[in-house]
């Protein structure tokens, strides 16, 4: 088990294919983006709880679609993306100096 403190922004790498991104939130409620290839399998623990299933391979739970993103939410990620994409670039040419 890991256990991390974040800011707004930060994000983790799982593996090659997952990026989890903490976009903020408060004391009780945390933000994030999971950013996952289609064919993973992402469920919150509350809904395994209400369908009464364990979190092994084989227990998918169907989810509808969710709604589109409002334009300004589409804003916001992407300014906190490209945010971190301009520190890595800046640190990475910091480096090679």
């Amino acid at each position: 088990m890991l256990k991390l403190t974040v800011k707004a922004g930060e994000y983790l790498l799982v593996g090659d294919e997952v990026k989890v991104v903490f976009t903020g939130g408060s004391s009780n409620n945390l933000h994030v983006l999971v950013d996952a290839p289609k064919s993973m399998n992402i469920v919150r623990s509350t809904a395994l709880e209400k369908y009464g299933m364990a979190a092994e391979p084989g227990n998918e739970v169907k989810h509808h679609r969710d709604k589109e993103l409002s334009p300004e939410a589409k804003e916001k990620i992407k300014a906190i993306l490209m945010e971190e994409r301009r520190k890595t670039r800046k640190q990475k040419n910091n480096s090679r100096e």
